[in-house]
């Protein structure tokens, strides 16, 4: 049974790895279209992947993403016309993931509510010192970013889609991964049995928001130039947790699947019809929390079981007859 369930396991990562080489590709078929769409997609993959890798196993819901992304945009504002890249991502993360560590310090003390709370507003208060910055010091609303070019996106997105994704799987087979799952399974539990609970998940949340940071240093290079309102959208904040709950959280292929649905979503009625989207987006959720409440990857694993009983009770029936 453990190892059937182990090659299941594996086939997940071989599939995943198959889509991330067709992806490699994707700029050579010279459509535009494609890959844009393609860096949003896997924009969203890294987003959704490292929110899960902390808030899945922890059950501490975090809504600071767009804090998070929005610092990566910054980066790349302040920066651009000085450094390549892969620098702008690297300062990107590393102003995210220290923010985190010293929000995560403070604030993961609290349980429940309470810390979703807290990254909710942590959002707001950063837009709102961003734009007193601007106003008040720089008087002068905005930053233009240079632009490297959507095949530099495409591959950044991509090589942040593979470090993501190896990060979730090594965290997940640590005995680190296995720490964040005992704090959300029993917190005071995993605290008597010598787990430093609070280091853990300032450690999670931070690796978490590093890589947040990380790709909004690149989306902002595809923008040209950015504001506190769209460097800091509190829908960057819901996404990736709608992504999660739609495609399954606590699972590995849950956030990727959710991220690449709702990323094509978004991305082609907001091209389509801006106007209504936001109202088929919630539709949609509510459609998926009502009756996909352990999301797509939920919905085929109960498929999938119920296959399985059929076929053993009919072959024991034929057995018997």
């Amino acid at each position: 049974m453990n190892k059937k369930f182990s090659l299941r396991s594996d086939l997940q990562y071989v599939v995943v790895a198959v889509i991330c080489v067709f992806f490699a590709f994707v700029p050579l078929f010279d459509f535009t279209y494609l890959t844009t769409l393609s860096t949003v997609i896997m924009m969203y993959i890294v987003m959704s992947a490292s929110w899960n890798m902390f808030s899945g196993p922890t059950g501490y819901i975090s809504l600071a993403s767009g804090a998070f992304v929005g610092l990566g945009f910054y980066a790349s504002g302040f920066l651009s016309n000085y450094f390549p890249l892969p620098v702008l991502m690297l300062f990107g993360g590393i102003v995210s993931f220290a923010l985190a560590a010293l929000i995560g310090s403070i604030t993961l003390r609290l349980r429940g509510v309470y810390f979703t709370i807290f990254t909710f507003c942590l959002v707001e208060l950063v837009k709102a010192v961003m734009t007193w910055y601007e106003i008040m010091v720089v008087r002068k609303r905005g930053l233009n970013v240079k632009n490297f070019g959507p095949e530099a996106a495409f591959y950044a997105m991509l090589a942040m889609v593979l470090i993501a994704l190896v990060v979730v799987i090594v965290v997940k087979r640590t005995r680190f991964g296995m720490a964040l799952t005992g704090i959300g399974e029993s917190e005071d539990a995993a605290s008597h049995i010598g787990i430093n609970t609070t280091g853990t998940k300032v450690v999670g949340f931070a690796i978490s928001a590093f890589m947040m940071g990380a790709v909004g240093a690149v989306r902002a290079t595809m923008l040209n130039h950015i504001d506190p309102g769209s460097a800091f959208n509190m829908m960057l904040s819901f996404l990736p947790v709608l992504m999660c709950v739609f495609g399954g959280m606590r699972t590995f292929l849950g956030p990727i699947i959710g991220a690449a649905v709702f990323a094509t979503l978004q991305y082609n009625l907001i091209t389509s019809i801006p106007q209504v989207y936001m109202i088929i987006f919630g539709g949609i959720m509510v459609l998926a929390i009502l009756f996909m409440p352990t999301g797509i990857v939920g919905v085929y694993e109960r498929f999938k079981n119920l296959t399985e009983k059929a076929k053993k009770r009919g072959g024991t029936d034929d057995a018997n007859a």
